[in-house]
């Protein structure tokens, strides 16, 4: 009995010890390049479940009352910091009565509006439920990431009817042109407010992989002010739908231990090759930022989690919008894989963002 109360005792030390060190890696991820050390971008990934982790093993140690759990306790206050990256305590409901120049921001990946699902009528209510939503919101500018739209004649009609149903000014587009189908994949910026400048922040020197993702950037005049705001799309992990199926209880044709096993290792190799070219673009859109002579909103989807590297090059220079004025657990992703937030809008320090 002795001995194995003992062995549990052991048990628990060496779980602890693996947590504490995974802990502190994760920390230290947002500030480290992945180019450096690529395996540190994998434990700022897996902090949500870390974090419960070392709760619960602090809970464990004090009902031991052992020294243990002081360290652990040590540990969660030194993570509060980065804790707060994930939940807002804002009043999101609030405009200040002399805000009456705010103008209504909107960041939106269409996941080209659910195209694949191989059933147009699906799809086309999976379209018209979007843009019901969008119309709805009527917001000044969007920001629309996995874009895409299709020449005349088409059923499946999405920028036509953004331009006609919102009153669409200008736009801003950068896409992939799949000829065969007259198709367009991509990202666009619309603005109710006139574009006076377009631009596109080119991502150099990275891997073919990354050929459908694109940063455009337009300065907006909204009657004597000027802004630039920036449309990003970050490189994409670009999982299957065999690499969904391990996050998934639902029976698969390749439901089998080897090609479970298989499927895990092409999405760790897919991640390890995504993180250091999304840290080479933020690197890149940043230094592009810096030159801007107008305030700046950044919209878009970073695939990136708030304890990454990426998100970290924005964060220490920009406001984030939601954690400014959001409230709750910060969730875009929706989806089999528990990504949590990887989608943002940031803004400049002299500029600032209500009812997020």
């Amino acid at each position: 009995m002795i001995k194995k109360i003992l062995n549990i005792n052991t048990l628990l030390k060496i779980i602890s010890l693996v947590s504490i060190l995974s802990t502190l890696l994760a920390y230290i991820s947002p500030y480290v390049s992945p180019k450096t050390l690529w395996i540190l971008p994998f434990f700022g990934l897996s902090y949500p479940i870390l974090f419960f982790v070392n709760l619960s093993l602090s809970l464990i140690w004090i009902f031991k009352k052992s020294k243990w759990a002081i360290t652990f306790i040590v540990i969660i206050i030194i993570g509060i910091p980065l804790d707060l990256r994930f939940f807002a305590l804002g009043n999101p409901d609030v405009l200040p009565q002399e805000e009456k120049e705010a103008i209504h921001v909107m960041s939106y990946n269409v996941q080209l509006f659910g195209l694949y699902n191989f059933d147009l009528e699906y799809n086309l209510q999976n379209r018209d439920s979007i843009l019901n939503y969008i119309q709805k919101e009527n917001p000044d500018l969007i920001c629309f990431q996995e874009f895409f739209y299709k020449k005349q004649p088409t059923d499946f009609n999405t920028r036509d009817t953004l331009i006609s149903a919102l009153n669409i000014k200008d736009y801003h587009e950068k896409y992939s042109f799949n000829k065969r189908g007259n198709r367009f994949f991509g990202i666009s910026i619309h603005s109710k407010h006139k574009m006076i400048n377009k631009g596109e922040v080119i991502f150099e020197d990275v891997d073919k992989i990354s050929e459908d993702n694109y940063c455009i950037y337009t300065d907006i005049l909204k009657g004597q002010d000027t802004f630039r705001i920036y449309n990003i799309h970050f490189q994409s992990i670009k999982f299957k739908k065999e690499e969904y199926a391990l996050f998934s209880n639902e029976e698969t044709e390749n439901d089998i231990l080897v090609n479970k096993k298989s499927a895990l290792m092409l999405m760790v190799s897919k991640l390890r090759k995504a993180f250091p070219i999304r840290a080479d673009q933020a690197l890149t859109v940043i230094n592009h930022i810096d030159k801007s002579p107008y305030p700046v909103i950044i919209c878009g989807d970073f695939n990136d989690t708030p304890l990454s590297f990426t998100y970290n090059q924005f964060n220490k220079k920009y406001v984030d919008a939601f954690r400014n004025n959001g409230y709750g657990i910060g969730k875009t992703f929706v989806g089999k894989i528990p990504a949590g937030r990887i989608d943002y809008i940031f803004h400049s320090n002299d500029l600032n963002s209500y009812q997020f």
